[in-house]
């Protein structure tokens, strides 16, 4: 592959809406013909050997960038934006570790890129075209966090407010929410905001060339 992927990431806080916005711009830009690879942060957790290496014996913070395997994920984006393929480690929250490899990615015109910490890394942050932060209200987020993880990964409220106020608080006003000044587009609320996917999918195309 000649041409070199754009780049965009998305980011907010846990609940936000970016993961809702990063899929709907996924399905806009393949209505309009163009090859778009998604990659999200979760799935670059370190091994938890690794993870509670570094943390010391002490609770592990899910939300602190010592959990995640940043080197590598750098490396992924430098490969893709080359055009060159990648294997995505597959990760397994039942068990809070890396299980596996995916079978080869092949690079595309478009890489979405969303997670929590990539602006405020700049390993990360500095391979991006498009830096987009979706900016919610913390009781939104945090309502929606708890519906998603006692549905999906079975948890009880108590430990989802616990967790929340423990790490996933003080973690988004540490790196998050400061991260937001690195964001080319801010947008409120998430996937309902029309106008902004809009606006976020005409700029997109326009990075590709007249050809999109």
């Amino acid at each position: 592959m000649g041409e070199q992927a754009k780049l965009i990431g998305i980011v907010g806080g846990s609940g936000s809406g970016k993961t809702s916005i990063a899929h709907e711009l996924v399905r806009r830009l393949q209505t309009q013909g163009v090859h778009v690879l998604m990659l999200d942060m979760d799935a670059y957790y370190a091994p938890l050997e690794v993870v509670r290496h570094r943390f010391g014996g002490r609770e592990v913070n899910w939300d602190h960038p010592h959990a995640f395997d940043l080197e590598l994920m750098a490396n992924h984006l430098a490969s893709l934006r080359r055009g060159q393929p990648i294997r995505k480690p597959i990760y397994d929250f039942t068990v809070s570790d890396r299980v596996g490899w995916e079978e080869p990615l092949q690079p595309s015109r478009v890489v979405i890129l969303e997670g929590l910490l990539i602006f405020a890394l700049p390993e990360l942050r500095e391979q991006l075209d498009v830096k987009i932060f979706v900016d919610t209200d913390a009781d939104i987020r945090i309502l929606r966090r708890i519906q998603r993880d006692t549905r999906e990964r079975g948890r009880t409220v108590d430990s989802v407010i616990q967790q929340y106020l423990e790490f996933v608080r003080p973690m988004h006003l540490e790196f998050v929410e400061p991260s937001k000044r690195w964001a080319d587009l801010i947008v409120p609320t998430g996937a309902e905001n029309e106008k902004a996917l809009d606006m976020i999918t005409r700029y997109s195309l326009g990075l590709l060339g007249p050809e999109a």
